[in-house]
């Protein structure tokens, strides 16, 4: 049977890296090294040639970069730097080396002493065949091809000819075009900025922030707690819904119905008759000043985030001027969001699929490009496992075609495939189930699925040690060293934390018994706080962040080794950088001191068996001398919850 000279000889298998089918992109930070890979092999003993073939954003031209054989078997790789935001196109080139096997057969033939002649000729004809193509230098091959060929010239300079290096070069590629193989399906990588995976994230309400009991702050007061935010070393500053908050239905303290003219409503309740999700509440102030607490908060180097949310309050306009965007009950009138039993009359649900969900679709992209041209980077979006799929990804895609430096925070406490899912069609980070993860096999495992398996290719934490909605158990009960003790593993597990404010003063008294709610929650009243009152942690917080930003083995994810010790009470992992060694250990228990045997990996940190070596603890600059595969720590959780040793393996820190 004779073969169809247009089917490829060369086979491409488990190309990498890759979500799944490819469907996905996968991501990377700006300036990052993507590692590509791929089984590439062929029929008979050919050589292969191959290459990645990809595309950065906003170019039309491909561009090449060289894949190599692999010590495995059959396994190629390359690398490319992505030096430009936004998404990446690259896929996979191979072909028979034709040219290349020729001249390695010639290599052969003369180290066995063979007349040569003849072979001559063929690589010449091969140059010949290489000219036609309209990517290479035509007449420079075809000159080197005459050269061959000349029966003038000896054969020892024919040879010369044929097996210079630089030819290599002129003739790289397929001899002909349906030589060529190409991976499929083409794939993605999305490049982020360093704040879409690195960032120590503060939460507060700015109608929290007036510095006189029982006033509605302001943007203005919100502006005059930034020098402090600062201080403590936060790159974000996220608020809560900033608009104007519904008359009807709106919520009194603790989530009760029926508030008073007084109680200023849960600012999720979104719209009234001062506007909308693109209007701001007139009690924060207005536009202006939101615009300069933005430009207020660059000054100090922190960026500002906005919360996104997709409801309406009754008193909405959007509910005069757009009713079909609502789900309708029987009876004509709009139906009220739910989460049986739970129901919450201050909030009306988006009709994601109405006949109208063009413009709908539109007018919610368009909210963030009315805040983005504001100064808004960075948006934290409430509930998005509760709107369709395919409206994130078309938004999402839609807003970073031309602004790929946004950032996109899901807040998504959901099952695992579904906060994975949002992670794939788009944004840059999540919430995760970290406020659940207290005792070491729970944080073990958990960091093992976010850092070894694929979900490291797309997924990227952000470790809130506490929400609005989310007062843990483990705070409430394990007092200051519970939040000390959170705070370093939040800090230290995740390049991405954040912290609800209120959480420095260690605030831990729950709605109820058993609830994971605050007692007089924010939410719904405003809250005045006392920054300095006793037995707050502020220095513990603007340590930690000291020693993240002068720490790069702190800002990634995947550089995370468990070390066994004997005491399950103490968890102990080391975090790696070229440069920069770490070894961290926690005391798990905010109730009593704990100690333990610490297995050192001495191997993996150059060192000999017998060898000493000093850590020198980062947040308190204290020193100590270890030697041999096991050290030890005794953690008090009232004094000190944990280490953040560096290691110096030169015997000096």
């Amino acid at each position: 049977m004779k073969r169809d000279s247009r089917q490829p000889r060369v086979v491409i298998e488990q190309l990498s890296p890759r979500i799944g089918v490819g469907r996905h992109p996968v991501k990377r930070r700006l300036g990052d090294s993507l590692e590509v890979g791929a089984d590439i092999y062929t029929d008979g003993h050919d050589l292969i040639g191959a290459r990645i073939r990809y595309r950065p954003p906003g170019e039309s031209r491909w561009q090449y970069a060289p894949l190599r054989y692999h010590y495995e078997p059959d396994r190629w790789t390359g690398s490319l730097v992505l030096d430009s935001l936004g998404r990446w196109t690259f896929e996979v080139e191979a072909w028979p080396d034709v040219f290349g096997t020729w001249r390695a057969d010639l290599r052969k033939r003369l180290e066995a002493g063979q007349n040569v002649r003849q072979e001559l000729l063929v690589g010449a004809a091969l140059l010949e065949r290489a000219a036609a193509s309209a990517r290479r230098p035509r007449k420079q091959i075809l000159a080197i091809a005459r050269r061959a060929r000349d029966p003038d010239s000896d054969v020892e300079t024919r040879i010369d000819v044929l097996l210079a290096e630089d030819l290599l070069e002129l003739v790289a590629g397929p001899l002909e075009p349906a030589q060529l193989a190409r991976s499929t399906p083409l794939l993605e990588v999305t490049v982020d900025r360093e704040r879409g995976s690195v960032g120590a994230w503060y939460e507060m309400f700015p109608r929290s922030q007036s510095p006189v009991p029982g006033v509605h702050g302001s943007f203005a007061d919100a502006e005059r707690r930034l020098s402090e935010i600062a201080e403590l070393g936060f790159d974000v500053v996220y608020l809560p819904p900033i608009h104007p908050i519904g008359r009807t239905h709106r919520k009194g303290p603790n989530n009760t119905p029926g508030a008073s003219e007084t109680d200023p409503g849960s600012p999720w309740a979104i719209g009234g008759p001062e506007g909308g999700h693109t209007a701001v509440n007139p009690e924060l102030g207005d536009l202006e000043d939101f615009e300069h607490f933005v430009q207020a908060a660059k000054r100090l180097g922190i960026e500002v985030a906005l919360d996104y949310a997709l409801q309406c309050s009754p008193d909405h306009p959007w509910v005069r001027e757009h009713p079909e965007w609502f789900q309708k009950r029987p009876d004509g009138s709009i139906h009220y969001a739910e989460n049986p039993p739970k129901k919450y009359q201050d909030i009306y649900p988006l009709d994601f699929w109405c006949e109208d969900r063009e413009a709908l679709w539109a007018a919610c992209r368009d909210i963030f490009l009315f805040w983005m041209e504001r100064g808004v980077r960075i948006f934290r979006v409430d509930n998005p496992h509760t709107k369709p799929f395919a409206f994130w990804e078309w938004c999402i895609r839609e807003v970073q075609r031309e602004h790929p430096d946004v950032v996109f925070l899901a807040e998504a406490f959901t099952r695992p495939k579904r906060m994975y899912g949002l992670a794939k069609v788009g944004f840059t980070q999540s919430y995760t189930y970290f406020t659940w993860k207290n005792t070491w096999w729970e944080l073990h495992d958990y960091m093992r699925d976010l850092t070894t398996t694929d979900v490291a290719e797309y997924f990227r934490p952000n470790f809130f040690v506490n929400t609005p909605d989310i007062l843990h158990e483990y705070l409430q009960r394990g007092g200051r060293p519970a939040f000390r003790v959170r705070l370093l593993l939040a800090g230290t597990l995740s390049p991405s934390y954040g912290i609800y404010s209120g959480f420095e003063l260690c605030e831990n008294t729950p709605a109820r018994v058993g609830s994971e709610e605050y007692l007089d929650s924010e939410k719904y009243q405003i809250v005045q706080r006392d920054w300095n009152a006793p037995g707050h942690i502020k220095d513990d917080i603007a340590a930690l962040n000291r020693v993240r930003r002068e720490s790069p083995a702190l800002q990634h994810l995947t550089n995370l080794a468990f070390l066994d010790t004997s005491n399950r009470e103490i968890l102990c992992y080391r975090r790696y950088a070229p440069g920069n060694e770490l070894l961290i250990a926690v005391n798990l228990d905010p109730r009593a001191p704990q100690e333990a045997l610490v297995e050192v990996p001495l191997e993996k940190l150059g060192l000999g068996p017998d060898q000493s070596y000093r850590l020198v603890d980062l947040l308190t600059g204290e020193e100590y001398t270890w030697r041999g595969p096991k050290g030890y720590v005794r953690l008090d959780p009232r004094e000190r919850p944990g280490h953040v040793f560096r290691i110096d393996t030169r015997g000096r820190p």
